[in-house]
This record gives C-alpha cells, sequence and structure tokens, in this order.
C-alpha cells in the first residue's frame, strides 16, 4: 500500500507539474482540500446502497471511493445524486467523480468523461413469478400489451426505446425505483443489469429473471468532467495498478461479481 501511494504522489506530482491547465485540475483541488467527493445513488444493491440500520453507504462502489481516497492520503465525502441528474452533478462540480456502478453509454460520453473500465456488465429482465411463462425471449417483450419500467436517466431507458419500441413504456423517476412499480403490480417487467437482477430476485420472492439471455454488454467505468484530463489521467493510472495489483478481482468477488475483472 506504502508503495502504490508513493506511485500516486509521483504521477500526481508529475501531472501537475505540466502548465496552467493542470494548476486548475480537481486533482489539485482534492490533493489540496484532503477531501474526495464521491457522486453516489445509493440504490443499486451491490454497487452502491444504504444499510438500513445505520445509513451508511456500502457497496462495491463504496469499497472502491474509500479505497481511492486511501491511495490518495484524503478523506472520502459521498455525496448522494440520482440517475436523472447523475451527469449534471459531475458537469456542474457538485463532485469530482461518480462511483455508483454506471455503464459506458455514447449519450452520457458526450458529456462526461469515463475512466477505463473496471469490469462489465449486461441486461436480463426481471418479472413478477406470475408472469414468467408469458416471457421466453426478449422478443416476447417486444409487444403492446407489455408494461415495460424503467428509471429516467439510465441506461436501460436507451435500450428499451431503442430495442424494445413496440412495448408500453413506465418511466420512473428517482428517487422512487422500477422494481417498485414492478412489485406493485404497476408494470409487467423491468430491465435490470446482471449486478443486479439476481440480488433482486433473491431478496423479493415474488421476482423472478425469466430468461437467462444476456443482452446489451457494456464495459462499466466511473464518470468525471470531460475536460479534466490530469484527473482522468489520474484515475486511469490508480485504475491500471489497481487492476494489476488484482483489486477489482478481489472486489467482485467479495460483492459476488463474477467474470467481471
Amino acid at each position: 500500500m506504502k508503495k502504490l501511494f508513493v506511485a500516486l504522489t509521483a504521477v500526481a506530482a508529475l501531472a501537475l507539474s505540466g502548465g496552467a491547465a493542470a494548476q486548475d485540475s480537481i486533482l489539485k483541488n482534492v490533493l489540496n482540500s484532503g477531501k474526495l467527493r464521491v457522486g453516489t445513488t445509493g440504490d443499486f444493491n451491490p454497487m452502491s446502497f444504504k444499510d438500513p440500520e445505520t445509513k451508511d453507504y456500502k457497496g462495491h462502489q463504496i469499497d472502491a471511493a474509500k479505497q481511492l481516497a486511501e491511495d490518495m492520503g484524503v478523506e472520502v465525502e459521498f455525496v448522494p445524486t440520482d440517475w436523472k441528474t447523475l451527469i449534471n452533478g459531475v458537469v456542474a462540480g457538485k463532485y469530482d467523480i461518480v462511483m455508483t456502478g454506471t455503464s459506458m453509454t455514447v449519450s452520457r460520453a458526450k458529456a462526461a468523461g469515463y475512466t477505463i473500465p473496471w469490469g462489465r456488465t449486461g441486461y436480463l429482465p426481471l418479472t413478477r413469478k406470475e408472469l414468467a411463462g408469458k416471457f421466453k425471449t426478449w422478443d416476447d417483450l417486444n409487444k403492446p400489451d407489455v408494461t415495460i419500467g424503467y428509471n429516467l436517466g439510465t441506461s436501460f431507458a436507451d435500450f428499451v426505446k431503442k430495442n424494445l419500441p413496440n412495448a408500453k413504456v413506465k418511466e420512473v423517476e428517482s428517487p422512487a425505483r422500477d422494481w417498485q412499480e414492478l412489485l406493485a403490480g404497476r408494470v409487467d417487467v423491468t430491465i435490470s443489469s446482471i449486478l443486479e437482477a439476481g440480488k433482486l430476485s433473491s431478496t423479493h420472492d415474488e421476482l423472478t429473471i425469466p430468461f437467462q439471455t444476456v443482452a446489451n454488454s457494456l464495459p462499466l467505468s466511473f464518470i468525471a468532467p470531460q475536460g479534466d484530463h490530469v484527473w482522468l489521467g489520474f484515475l486511469n493510472n490508480w485504475m491500471r495498478m489497481k487492476h494489476e495489483t488484482g483489486y477489482f478481482k478481489g472486489l467482485n468477488e467479495k460483492w459476488g461479481i463474477q467474470g467481471q475483472d
């Protein structure tokens, strides 16, 4: 750990000696203030969620955020956000980085920057057990008598609009979640990531994954301001070092995320 901190400090010092642009970098601000501000939604188990007893953030992304702060020698501050305003928050400077389980999409990349991936995800449908026999393939979802729920601002919204245009849709705004609409019987299906689908189906007896054909494989990454190349460069160097040491592999195993390293 000491060697990693020394290496990161050297990278930071080199980056901050690179001219006027570096002087305005988030990297310098974080090191000077001693605080890393992390935007997270707290509604995406096992990525980012709140402990019902302590109300503290927990999850894969929370552990990664704490590790990043520790390696930088600073404190971490978790800033609540939601999927609809996720990108606006990082563009507006409300937080330095988004760590909540985001996949890489073109629509997000138009406005914000991505680090190199830490893993991959894909999509699976989630439905109530009484409806499971109705859905055997993705084509079965693309029908006018099927109502699909999704949260605004998520990559699931783009996927449904593009790939399931014949289905009815119900848009859900945070802090409510689409799977809550499913439990309430107001939608027939939600589109979930392989990261969350298993957790939801094991937590709620009424819910199930009707078939196991994964769609829309996407890289998983952290989000940072698009124009701050010094900060993005530092984050990418940190991630390369953590990949090399097996950190993300171990973190994925801890949170039951298989095949993501």
